[in-house]
């Protein structure tokens, strides 16, 4: 487009046509040979090239690239890195001298003589440039290499990790290693057997509750700190305190050998299995489990015995001797049980003449009839027995008088029902049974049940939704059955043996975990200078998803701090030219999660992972057969998964912790690296750092602290030419209390980088470096030791808090603690690598002196936590979401926190130079106008809020913590902010909008409402924990402070009828909750949901009709409604 009559734009644009045509004519007629380049005549001498790459440097371009080395260097506001160029006229022609920084891969160089002073100064840039390309401190690209990788096989023995590796998004599929202590080849063998015995004991809090001695038999033995092992088992009312001790070896012969598996086979089963298979309900035939061949339910990778003991003889010379009564009594009835099978016999006493003086009702003798037997009515308390029509095992509670098998039939057998007149006609028409005594009175049984997680202690995990759920903490009443006794097989056990029964899978579960941490132990191969308990190996294998009493995560924090320290100092030892920020980009990769794992993963490490609950529910014992089976649908053929992509996944979907019947599990990538870290921390703590080195070697990273080198390091120190002030060092020295016997070591710690326009060729920032692991694993170690009980979470708040107020007190936010310069910070970590070097290398001396002037240390009482912190769990604790608005505004950073009350929006506001101290400051001003309306932070409100998040749910929990916005951008950012509030309601204006004034006017006193507009939702998720989900995104998006529910349980003797079509279900209790919701300006809303079969339900139900009522309100658009 050109301007009418503008003739100068219009021969502009004549030209440019006409110069794109004769490009054109010129391009299509030219000579074809005249492509081929001639020799180039001039020789240009002044450049650098680098064959690999092509890549070049002239003498001109040089300058520039030294320029960009030294902006690379480690640095700070006090000290820039930059060349030095001194010039010298020798006999009419210039030479250039330029020294680089002392933390440079070298300090001068000489460049060749010029014609001018100009040229020489790039000649000796070019020199440099080669030197650092040939050192490495320039890669292949002549592009300065401060992120520099170590040379093969120098740290990391592997290959670089995959992407993702190491991160908590990515999911693995990951196998279980088996226990080789549990194996056995004893059941092949037909002459008999010799076993390692171990002693099952176990002692009631409470006089009377007796629990009969179990052995346990297997074909190797354990190590001692596993077969001799104490722990307490937690039941709902009690405690029972279990022991193992190794007593001896004992042979068993061929027929014990049988009977013993028989047994086994029997009482597994029989408590927390079936012993029939099959129902004519299923159309397959109803099958006694043990009638046949009995091989398929043992396996050679899992072979050992639990027989019941005698009880207590002193007069006994054996240890442990077997309760043989009670075995055959088994065996007995498991023939029984093999011929009713066999011949399908309707009646179930082999005393088919025999007529009961109860026939005709009459009860004038004390004898009962049971299958095949009779027993007193006096002697029948506690008596354990078989009913041969179901194959379930009971106690006997006690003889019901006044009634008989045609009494009237209550339901309250095995199988509740309600279309049977008397108890005979129901076992005639249910089992094809014709009682033979139906004049008997009926005896009141007690089932058996499921087994418990009995490591766990509910009573102090608090009494929440989730743990009331878990039917832990809740005492239900007791369900028993009534039957006719001649149903009913006697076995010639104690109930103290079938008490105890319910104790072994938790027994068995803690020492399989044990010989697994044992069996990783033999792996590492121990030196026999130390020795590391299997407890503490265990405690590095098991994540909080266990939910036991211990976890990985103390000693990960703690590993985490011995990796730092030792790679660290291995690094500084080994190179002395590096300066601090190569050493720092070497260590962090040695040390990141991606390595970590690889090595991990290398070792096979992943199988020995405990991450997922104890289920005693899924424990099968050997001879027993799983009634909760998890097919493997995995895709994987083998116990171990290859480490192939295609078995990493980050879907969210996919559940990690529970595994399939081969032992396959999904895990979070960072679970192995976090495993690694832990491992080292069991280590150090076993043996010192000499233990945790052996592991690191062992895991292939090359950590070695050689003495030469440190003698080296410190012989160089010793050379230092620089001499401070008089008395400098001793004035120090004296502060310290610690006299050096190398001056020079202290001499480096105090000289700032700055000093080398003096002429000096150290700095403190290499002796940083050091220091700074140093005291990392001194504090750590110090809380670790003096804090056994508290959170680990909280022991990392202490640690980051404390190292903080030392080495960055300069960049707090808390706006208490004094700002001090970094340098001060530095040279308190650079004096510690000092002292550590020496001390060659003594940490208790490092910790002796240091321990004083670090005084006092932060307590779990007094830890300061930091503002922003503080405000985000005051705020999780009552339910109410903050939103963050940051704004840069040259090199300050505008920070906005907004917070809605129930009757008030406060608004938040600081200015400093970084996000992090700014938001602080806004956080501080939050903290203080939150604090003058009696709401005030305090640790037990935030445990509270996060045990009520556990009560709602896992999945939904996450909703209600702290909205936070971390991008950080320019002005627009608050167009953004705008932009965002349209999209709420008008009628969420609060009453007012309070300012959190200052005299430098750092709060804004604007009057607005979180959100404006309406807010639309999607189709609300009818799934559980659909409905609680969107009502928590809601008050999120919207900051409207969270809901509150109030749940009411009712109880049924009969069974309530729950849902509507395929989702019915039955129960006996029923669950009603109450939801109320406070909307700002408006008021509060209380709804109550319909009645469930379970708590969450209720709670979904509530939060649905509360959504619909805010939707009839219009406070809220549903999608597709």
């Amino acid at each position: 487009m050109l301007e009418r009559g503008n003739t100068k734009q219009r021969d502009q644009l004549f030209d440019i046509i006409r110069s794109e045509r004769s490009m054109t004519d010129t391009a299509m007629n030219r000579d074809p040979d005249a492509h081929i380049l001639k020799a180039c005549t001039t020789e240009e001498v002044n450049a650098y090239h680098v064959e690999a790459t092509g890549a070049s440097v002239t003498a001109d371009s040089s300058v520039n690239l030294i320029h960009r080395y030294c902006e690379k260097l480690p640095g700070d506001k006090y000290f820039v890195p930059k060349p030095k160029f001194h010039i010298s006229l020798i006999e009419g022609s210039y030479e250039c001298k330029m020294t680089l920084p002392p933390n440079a891969a070298f300090q001068s160089i000489v460049g060749p003589s010029s014609r001018n002073s100009h040229l020489a100064k790039q000649l000796v840039c070019l020199e440099a440039c080669k030197k650092l390309h040939q050192m490495g401190a320039l890669d292949d690209h002549l592009l300065p290499s401060i992120k520099e990788l170590p040379e093969k096989n120098l740290i990391v023995k592997s290959k670089e990790s995959a992407s993702g590796a190491g991160t908590t998004k990515r999911k693995e599929l990951h196998g279980t290693t088996c226990i080789r202590a549990l194996s056995g080849t004893w059941g092949e063998k037909v002459d008999g057997a010799i076993f390692q015995a171990y002693k099952f004991e176990f002692l009631c809090n409470i006089p009377g509750e007796l629990y009969s001695g179990f052995v346990l038999l297997l074909e190797t033995k354990l190590d001692d700190d596993v077969g001799n092992i104490e722990l307490e088992l937690y039941l709902v009312s009690k405690k029972v305190k279990s022991s193992v001790s190794f007593c001896g070896q004992v042979h068993l012969d061929a027929e014990q050998m049988t009977k013993a598996k028989c047994f086994q086979e029997f009482f597994f089963n029989g408590l927390f299995g079936r012993l029939f298979f099959g129902s004519k309900s299923a159309g397959t035939c109803r099958e006694f489990l043990l009638k046949n061949e009995t091989r398929s339910l043992w396996s050679p990778s899992n072979m050992y015995l639990l027989l019941p003991l005698e009880t207590l003889n002193t007069s006994s010379p054996e240890p442990c001797q077997i309760n043989w009564i009670g075995i055959n009594s088994c065996i007995s009835a498991v023939e029984i049980m093999k011929k009713r099978s066999l011949l399908g016999a309707e009646h179930c006493n082999g005393e088919k003449g025999n007529l009961s003086p109860y026939k005709n009702g009459s009860c004038s003798t004390n004898v009962i009839h049971f299958a095949y037997s009779m027993a007193d009515t006096n002697n029948l308390k506690d008596m354990v027995v078989l009913a041969i029509h179901t194959g379930k095992i009971y106690s006997v509670v006690e003889v019901v008088n006044n009634t008989s098998a045609e009494s009237p039939f209550d339901g309250n057998t095995d199988s509740a029902s309600s279309k049977y007149m008397t108890f005979s006609e129901y076992f005639n028409k249910k089992y094809g049974i014709t009682l033979m005594y139906p004049g008997q009175p009926l005896l009141r049984l007690k089932q058996s049940h499921n087994p418990h997680n009995l490591l766990v202690n509910f009573d102090e995990e608090g009494t929440t939704g989730k743990t009331l759920e878990a039917g832990v903490l809740v005492k239900k009443a007791q369900m028993h059955v009534h039957m006719p006794p001649e149903l009913l097989i006697r076995l010639d056990v104690s109930r103290g043996v079938l008490r105890s029964f319910y104790l072994l899978p938790s027994v068995m579960h803690r020492l399989e975990s044990l010989m697994l941490a044992s069996q990783l132990r033999e792996e590492i191969c121990c030196s026999s200078n130390f020795h590391i308990s299997s407890a503490l190996i265990l405690e590095a294998l098991t994540t909080l998803r266990c939910s036991e009493n211990f976890s990985m995560e103390r000693l990960e924090l703690l590993g985490d701090s011995v990796l730092k320290y030792a790679v660290g100092c291995h690094l500084f030892l080994k190179y002395p030219k590096k300066h601090e920020g190569q050493l720092t980009d070497i260590r962090v990769r040695v040390i990141c999660n991606a390595t970590l794992h690889k090595l991990g993963t290398d070792l096979k490490l992943q199988g020995y992972i405990r991450d997922s609950a104890f289920d005693p529910r899924r424990w099968v014992a050997p001879g027993q057969r799983s009634i909760r089976p998890v097919p493997c649908k995995c895709g994987v053929d083998t116990p171990e998964v290859p480490l192939d992509a295609k078995f990493h996944t980050e879907d969210p979907k996919v559940m990690i912790g529970s595994s399939c019947d081969k032992g396959h599990r999904w895990m979070s990538s960072k679970t192995i690296a976090d495993c690694v870290e832990a491992l080292i921390g069991a280590y150090y703590v076993g043996g010192g750092i000499i233990a945790a080195l052996h592991l690191m070697k062992w895991l292939g990273i090359d950590a070695e602290l050689d003495p030469s080198l440190v003698v080296e390091a410190i012989t160089t120190a010793s050379l230092r030419s620089y001499v401070p002030k008089d008395n400098e060092i001793a004035t120090l020295e004296s502060k310290l209390g610690y006299e050096f016997s190398v001056k020079g070591l202290l001499q480096e710690a105090i000289t700032h980088a700055s000093q080398q326009e003096l002429g000096v060729g150290y700095c403190y920032q290499r002796l940083e470096y050091l220091g700074d692991s140093v005291l990392d694993l001194l504090i750590t170690w110090h809380l670790y030791q003096c804090y056994t009980d508290i959170d680990p979470g909280l022991l990392l708040s202490q640690l980051t808090e404390y190292v903080k107020s030392i080495s960055e007190s300069h960049t707090d936010g808390s706006l208490q603690r004094p700002k001090g310069p970094k340098a001060l910070g530095d040279m308190v970590e650079s004096i510690a690598g000092a002292i550590l070097l020496d001390t060659k290398l003594n940490l208790n001396e490092v910790w002796r002196i240091y321990k004083p002037l670090l005084s006092p240390i932060v307590t779990p009482d007094k830890l300061e936590l930091h503002p922003f912190r503080k405000l985000n769990e005051l705020c999780a604790s009552r339910g109410y979401f903050i939103k963050e608005k940051f704004i840069k505004k040259g090199d300050m950073v505008h920070a906005e926190l907004s917070l809605q009350l129930k009757d008030v929006l406060l608004i938040g506001e600081g200015y400093e130079g970084g996000k992090k101290i700014a938001r602080g400051e806004a956080a501080c001003r939050l903290l203080k106008e939150l604090e003058k309306r009696g709401i005030v932070f305090s640790r037990s409100a935030s445990k509270k809020r996060k045990l009520d998040a556990d009560h709602i749910d896992s999945s939904t929990a996450s909703y209600m913590e702290i909205d936070v916005c971390d991008q950080l951008t320019d002005e627009n950012l608050s167009e953004l902010a705008i932009n965002k509030k349209r999209k709420s309601t008008k009628d969420q204006l609060p009453p007012e909008s309070t300012s959190l004034s200052s005299p430098t006017n750092d709060c804004s006193n604007k009057d607005r409402s979180p959100d404006s507009g309406t807010p639309v939702i999607a189709t609300i998720n009818t799934k559980k924990g659909g409905p609680r989900t969107t009502l928590f995104e809601l008050c999120k998006k919207v900051q409207w402070p969270m809901p509150t529910f109030n749940s009411t349980e009712n109880k049924s003797r009969s069974p309530i009828e729950f849902g509507e079509g395929s989702e019915i279900r039955n129960g006996f209790n029923s669950f009603v909750s109450r939801i109320s919701l406070h909307i700002p300006k408006f008021g509060s809303m209380e709804c109550t949901g319909d009645a469930r079969a379970d708590k969450k339900s209720a709670l979904d139900s509530a939060a649905l009709v509360m959504l619909y009522e805010l939707e009839r309100q219009g406070k809220l658009v549903i999608g597709g409604s």
